[in-house]
């Protein structure tokens, strides 16, 4: 029985695996790694600024900047990372601190005596006292209802997309305001779409400044000090105190995570949008539906009532929900135990990132609603990852106490 496995190879399952590794656990770590950074589309870039970007080990020694100078490049401030050079970093991280990285996915997590069983995809059962869930953000993406249901060569979410080449001379809705949105419709135009529009809900697009220097001064680094989420006291707190943000009242951190650090696009990227001629806000799709000739028709109500658009092609960029309900990798006997938080369900995280069914950690957007808005962006995995390891170590401690729930009767065990 292994003392941990670790469930997803993004920059936080990575990061977890890391530090649980340096610690000497007995360790599995099960995901293809850095996939869905591996399945965007080429061209697209970093939105975070490279030194908020380094995924975490004890010692910091593998930070982007480190894997930058093995390539022979230097990561500047105010210099946007293409994504595939991320993604290409996250794998050179692995190779560096995380032990035979097995690139299968995990099917099942199910309580058992002792801890935990795992079921990997192509059926392989295996036993862990403890587990750290660090699935992404891809099992949480949200399409608008309207669109639900609707065959995928009609509408996808901007997650499914590695190339948009497909898309030449099509006519293509983007659906949102935010960088994926904005950078998706973007390359669209740049790639040969024959149309290619915006609709969304938001009055205005909104745009971020390019950032000012790291060293401009004593008073402006007092007014507004850098963070990794962006200047400003209070991205500060998003930023570097996400314990603190943890003990706020539930409806605060509620409102907070339904509102930070709201849809915007890049500096970088407001130029290059330019090309995209037709932005439909305040807009909202409302019916959709398949046209007798294969198109879609579209309902859209906006600010002078309701108009009727077709098009060839939705693509959703309109985020993830991170609700316990999207996460079928656990078993119905866990998720249906879990405490939860928020009106999305998400889980109810503990202060070393343990869920309320003891052994079982989370990491990353899942952790968003308890921990705040940097568990939405790669910064967070740094503070989660040793925190988390600890909260693993104290529980292997606690040794019988691994596989109960916290309300004290016996969990329900799954052969």
């Amino acid at each position: 029985m292994y003392d941990l496995v670790v469930v997803g190879a993004g920059p936080y399952g990575l990061s977890v695996a890391a530090h649980a590794a340096a610690r000497g656990l007995g360790l599995r770590v099960f995901g293809r790694s850095m996939e869905s950074w591996h399945a965007m589309p080429s061209g697209m870039f970093l939105k975070s600024e490279p030194w908020a970007s380094h995924l975490s080990d004890p010692a910091g020694a593998y930070g982007l900047d480190a894997y930058a100078a093995t390539r022979g490049v230097r990561t500047e401030h105010g210099a946007p990372l293409p994504v595939d050079f991320f993604a290409a970093y996250g794998d050179w991280f692995a190779r560096q601190t995380v032990p035979a990285l097995d690139g299968r996915l995990i099917g099942s997590v199910a309580p058992a005596p002792g801890g935990f069983e795992l079921r990997t995809e192509d059926g392989e059962t295996l036993r862990a006292r403890t587990v750290a869930l660090a699935v992404g953000v891809l099992p949480f993406l949200e399409i608008p209802g309207p669109l639900r249901g609707l065959p995928r060569r009609y509408v996808t979410h901007s997650s499914h997309h590695g190339e948009l080449d497909g898309f030449a001379g099509r006519d293509v809705t983007v659906v949102g305001a935010g960088q994926a949105a904005l950078e998706t419709a973007a390359l669209l135009t740049e790639r040969g779409a024959g149309t290619v529009r915006i609709v969304a809900r938001a009055g205005r697009l909104r745009w971020n400044t390019l950032p000012p220097a790291l060293d401009r001064g004593l008073w402006p680094s007092v007014r507004a000090p850098h963070t990794g989420l962006g200047c400003g006291w209070r991205n500060k707190l998003y930023a570097d105190t996400p314990g603190i943000f943890r003990r706020l009242p539930a409806a605060t951190r509620e409102r907070i995570f339904d509102s930070a650090l709201g849809p915007a696009g890049a500096w970088w990227l407001r130029e290059r949008f330019t090309a995209v001629g037709d932005v439909r806000l305040g807009a909202r799709i409302t019916t959709a539906r398949v046209t007798g000739d294969e198109r879609l028709r579209l309902d859209v109500a906006g600010p002078d009532g309701t108009t009727v658009l077709e098009t060839d092609h939705v693509i959703a960029a309109t985020g993830f929900t991170p609700g316990l309900d999207r996460a079928g990798v656990l078993s119905p006997v866990l998720r249906g135990a879990l405490r939860r938080v928020g009106a999305g369900g998400a889980p109810e995280v503990g202060g070393l990132f343990e869920s309320s069914w003891p052994g079982l950690f989370l990491a990353g957007l899942l952790t968003a609603p308890s921990y705040g808005p940097s568990m939405r962006f790669v910064l967070g995995a740094e503070y989660t990852a040793g925190r988390l390891v600890k909260g693993v170590r104290q529980r292997l401690r606690a040794g019988a106490a691994v596989g109960l729930p916290r309300t004290g009767r016996k969990a329900p065990v799954t052969a």
